[in-house]
């Protein structure tokens, strides 16, 4: 697996070992970054279910502010840390380490301009994150990989776009008014607000903000 394009485009991304992860074919995450186009150039990116990090990742290759990545397994998470080492990208990255659905369920609405998620086919979990989306939408678009033959492809509300197997859904925020990229310069406006002294907020602490930081990398 590799980037495809920007600034890290042709870089080999590591992926998980074992059966417990299913990375994003590169074909569909092509189409899906060129679906997302102008979107991405300056945004905080929530990617949930992140596995190895690929889609983030390809976020940050294309002009991205900073990723939240949020992942649980053991072996994905080695994986991610190994990439975003690899890549020299840890000043523009977070991992929270927990459940993907209970971090989101936890945002405030719009705490972030785009979210990107590729959770495991046949969990039910694809549907769960549309339905909180819905109820809460914690970002601007929620951009969901999913099977073909799920669901939420047919419940409404959103946009669906079919590869093979494969199915990708988008969902607006009902406030959201388009893309409005603005690109920023990391030295100028760092990502970890917490000043000297302030301890940052333990993981699963309750986001006050859409501003707020979220927890910090801890191993599980």
């Amino acid at each position: 697996m590799r980037i495809i394009a920007g600034e890290w485009g042709g870089r080999p991304i590591r992926t998980p070992k074992g059966k417990g992860t299913r990375p994003t074919a590169d074909r569909v995450r092509e189409a899906w970054m060129s679906a997302m186009g102008p979107s991405i150039p300056g945004a905080r990116v929530l990617d949930l279910f992140a596995g190895s990090g690929a889609l983030g990742l390809e976020c940050l290759s294309r002009g991205a502010r900073e990723v939240v990545f949020v992942e649980r397994a053991r072996s994905a998470l080695r994986a991610l840390r190994a990439n975003i080492e690899e890549l020299g990208a840890q000043d523009r990255c977070r991992v929270v380490v927990g459940d993907a659905l209970t971090l989101a369920g936890s945002l405030d609405p719009g705490a972030f301009e785009l979210a990107v998620a590729d959770p495991p086919y046949d969990s039910g979990d694809a549907g769960r994150l549309v339905e909180l989306f819905r109820r809460r939408p914690f970002a601007g678009q929620l951009w969901v990989e999913h099977g073909n033959r799920d669901p939420i492809a047919k419940s409404g509300g959103g946009r669906t776009r079919t590869y093979g197997d494969t199915a990708l859904t988008t969902l607006d925020a009902p406030d959201w008014e388009g893309p409005t990229p603005v690109p920023v310069d990391p030295e100028e406006a760092p990502l970890d607000s917490t000043g000297p002294g302030q301890d940052p907020p333990r993981p699963g602490a309750e986001l006050d903000s859409p501003h707020a930081d979220l927890p910090h990398d801890e191993s599980p």
